[in-house]
Formats: structure tokens, sequence, C-alpha cells
């Protein structure tokens, strides 16, 4: 059964579920990262969340990884960027 899909503007149709990926990159890598977004989409979900703003910080060699995973995904043509909403957000270092 695919996720539905919810209207939140004209021109702006999100699936219900958001796969939050901040910890990509950090708990897993490229080849399970990209297992596990066609994953997402081959069941309906095209709302990504990459924000690092959430309780676990991650280590300096990590911050960003998210971000760069799906661009590579998008870049490689795992899937269109007109099909896929991206969400993220920036803090401050000094807020640690």
């Amino acid at each position: 059964m695919a996720v539905p899909l919810v209207n939140l503007a004209a021109n702006l149709t999100v699936s219900k579920l958001c796969l939050g990926t901040m910890t990509f990159g950090e708990q897993n890598w490229l080849p399970e990262y990209l297992r596990l977004l066609g994953g997402a989409v081959e069941a309906g979900i095209n709302f990504f969340d990459s924000a690092e703003m959430y309780p676990v910080v991650q280590r300096a060699e990590t911050q960003g990884r998210s971000e760069e995973y799906l661009g590579r995904w998008i870049r490689e043509g795992k899937t269109p960027r007109n099909s896929v909403v991206l969400a993220t957000k920036v803090v401050n270092k000094l807020w640690f």
C-alpha cells in the first residue's frame, strides 16, 4: 500500500510520512542510504528531512553528509528532483 499524499499548497503535494535522514552518513553509509531512499520512494514517500538540528549532535566530520548523500542521489538520477520535497534546517554552532 502506497503512503497517502496530502496537498499542502498549490503545486505542493507531499507524502503523509517524511523520512528523516539526519543520521544518514553517521549511522549508515552511502550504499545503504541509497537503498533506503529508493525503498522510500517505491513506498510512495516523496518528503525527506535532512535537518541536523535535533538533540543528537553529529560529529564534525559527518555534519552535512545527509545533504551530500541526498544531493548525490538526485544528481545520479535515482529520482527526478521535481518529484521530491526536501526539508532542512540550520543552526549556529554556538547553540550547542
